[in-house]
C-alpha cells in the first residue's frame, strides 16, 4: 500500500503543521475530522477551529460531530473507508473510532512518551526544569497515551524558553516526524515497541489555575520554570501589593535568573531604576514581561515606570 487513504483529526494550530506537511509530502488527506465550530471573542460569534479553516483552503471535507458515537457520523466514516487515521491534538477517541482503520490511528504526543503522558506536556516539562524533550508517534489503544510507539525524536529545551516557544518548535518538529511515520507505515518498515515504564514517570495533566501560582518562598529557578512554562498562556501570577490602593492579580510572563543572593523576605519587590526583581528563596529573579490585571502584556520597564509608589512593594 504505497498511498493510504488518510483521515486527518485536529483541533487546534498545533495541528496544522502536520496536516500541512501531509498534504505537501504528497499524501492522500480524504478529509479531515475537527470539533464544532464554537462561540468566541466578545461578540460570542461561531468560530471555526484552525484546523477546519485550513481545510476549506485546502479543498477537503471537514467533519465536525459533536458526538464521535452518533450513528450517522460512523456512517460517515465507513463511507471515507480511511486506511489510516491521523490524530494531532484532538479528543479522545472510542474504539469504534480508532479500531476502523486497517493500518491503525496514529496519534502525535508532544513528550517522549511513556513520560509526561496528560493533556498538557509542554508546560509540565518546563516547569519541572526538563532540559530535553520529545515529540513521539504512537498507536492508539483503550488506554490514553499508552499505545505502542513508532517513532521518537527528542527537542532540546532551553534554559529561558517559554512553554509558547517551545510549542512552536514542536509543532514543526512533530509534523516532520508524523510524514516519517505514514511513509513508514505504508511502506511497511516500522515496527510498533511497547511503552516501557521506567521507574519514575512524570504526569501533566490539564493545567488549571492552582497550578499557576507563583510561590515567592520557592527557590528562585523553580519561579522561573514556572513562568516560563506558563507563559504566554495561561500565566503564571501573584498578587501584587502596594503597587494600588490594594492589591492587583498580577502575571509574570518572562523572567531572568540573577546570581543575586536575597536578604529580604521572600516577596519583597525591588524597583533598580525601571527593572523590577522579586525576592525568591534564595535567589532575586528580574521580572522582563508583565501583565497587569485589566492591562495588555508589557515590559517590565513600561508597568514600573508608570508607578507612583516604587516602595513597599510586595508579591503574595
Amino acid at each position: 500500500m504505497n498511498k493510504p487513504r488518510i483521515l486527518f483529526m485536529g483541533t487546534p494550530a498545533f495541528a496544522v503543521a502536520s496536516l500541512d506537511a501531509l498534504v505537501e509530502a504528497g499524501h492522500e488527506v480524504v478529509g479531515v475530522i475537527t470539533a464544532p465550530d464554537r462561540p468566541a471573542g466578545r461578540g460570542r460569534k461561531l468560530r471555526a477551529s484552525a484546523i477546519k479553516e485550513r481545510a476549506l483552503e485546502l479543498g477537503l471535507p471537514a467533519l465536525q460531530p459533536e458526538r464521535l458515537k452518533a450513528p450517522d457520523f460512523l456512517t460517515q466514516l465507513e463511507h471515507i473507508d480511511a486506511d489510516l487515521q491521523i490524530v494531532v491534538a484532538f479528543r479522545m477517541l472510542p474504539q469504534v473510532v480508532w479500531s476502523r482503520p486497517k493500518l491503525g490511528t496514529v496519534n502525535l504526543h508532544a513528550s517522549l512518551l511513556p513520560d509526561y503522558r496528560g493533556a498538557a506536556p509542554i508546560n509540565h516539562a518546563i516547569i519541572n526544569g526538563e532540559q530535553h524533550s520529545g515529540v513521539t508517534t504512537f498507536l492508539i489503544q483503550q488506554e490514553i497515551d499508552t499505545g505502542d510507539i513508532l517513532l521518537q525524536e527528542v527537542v532540546d529545551i532551553g534554559p529561558d524558553e517559554t512553554a509558547g516557544e517551545l510549542h512552536d518548535r514542536m509543532m514543526i518538529v512533530g509534523a516532520t516526524l508524523i510524514v516519517r511515520t505514514v511513509d513508514g507505515l505504508a511502506q511497511g518498515t516500522l515496527s510498533p515497541v511497547p511503552q516501557k515504564a521506567p521507574d519514575q514517570l512524570h504526569a501533566a495533566p490539564k493545567i488549571d489555575p492552582a497550578h499557576c501560582r507563583i510561590d515567592v518562598g520557592a527557590p528562585a529557578q523553580r519561579v522561573h520554570d514556572l513562568i516560563r512554562g506558563m507563559s504566554p498562556v495561561p500565566g503564571a501570577w501573584c498578587e501584587l501589593h502596594g503597587a494600588t490602593d490594594g492589591s492587583m492579580h498580577f502575571k509574570v510572563l518572562r523572567s531572568a535568573r540573577t546570581m543575586d543572593v536575597v536578604n529580604v523576605p521572600p516577596g519583597t519587590v525591588r524597583v533598580d531604576g525601571v527593572r523590577m526583581f522579586i525576592a525568591c528563596k534564595d535567589l532575586w529573579l528580574e521580572a522582563l514581561e508583565v501583565q497587569p490585571e485589566g492591562r495588555r502584556r508589557m515590559h517590565a520597564a513600561e508597568f514600573t515606570r508608570g508607578l507612583r509608589r516604587l516602595d513597599a512593594l510586595r508579591i503574595a
